[in-house]
């Protein structure tokens, strides 16, 4: 039976136990996942690799993550609005990323939306659903950790009432998670507040 409080890892530092099964998990664990991300470009990568995950383990989009972005032109919102009819089948003939069509197009769409965007507006509409983080206690196991919460599901209405695809609640609340809307580091993981 797999542990679902913080465990030892590689140096003896403890950390949440989904971290430790690969060296790729430990680094992303340990580096990226929770720590605020900014930027229309940078949250319309993770909302989009986010989205390319559902159905698939996370693993699997952080290993083929270069791919991604090398495929997408560092998903540079203007960038990948420009794309053609030619971009999009060299997408589905790309090993190097998920060739799923309906994915494919959603990413396609949504930034050919967030083009005419504002600068910044993407920015603002994700973390305006932030929740107060004082007003959540630090998760203790992995059973602690939602899936959705009312922020999650607030943040997905509001995404697809602008338009944007492939942005159900559990899309919405890995996004938070990844890019530090919250914090569900365990209360004992070593990246605990490194936000």
């Amino acid at each position: 039976m797999t542990s679902r409080a913080a465990v030892a890892g590689p140096d003896g530092a403890p950390r949440c136990p989904w971290a430790l099964s690969t060296d790729d998990y430990v680094a992303y664990h340990d580096e990226e996942w929770g720590r605020p991300v900014h930027g229309d470009d940078a949250l319309f990568e993770r909302l989009s690799l986010e989205a390319f995950q559902s159905g698939l383990s996370w693993i699997t989009i952080l290993r083929r993550r270069p791919g991604f972005r090398a495929a997408f032109a560092g998903f540079r919102i203007e960038k990948v609005a420009a794309f053609t009819d030619t971009d999009r089948e060299r997408l589905l003939a790309d090993p190097g990323i998920i060739r799923n069509r309906a994915k494919i197009d959603a990413t396609l769409a949504n930034a050919r939306l967030l083009a005419d965007w504002a600068e910044g507006e993407l920015d603002e509409l994700i973390w305006s659903h932030a929740p107060d983080p004082a007003a959540r206690p630090a998760p203790r196991t992995l059973d602690d950790v939602p899936a959705v919460t009312p922020e999650s599901t607030a943040l997905s209405k509001a995404l697809k009432k602008r338009g944007l695809r492939f942005v159900g609640p559990t899309t919405a609340y890995a996004l938070m998670q990844a890019c530090g809307l919250v914090d569900d580091h365990l209360a004992d993981c070593v990246a605990r507040g490194t936000r």
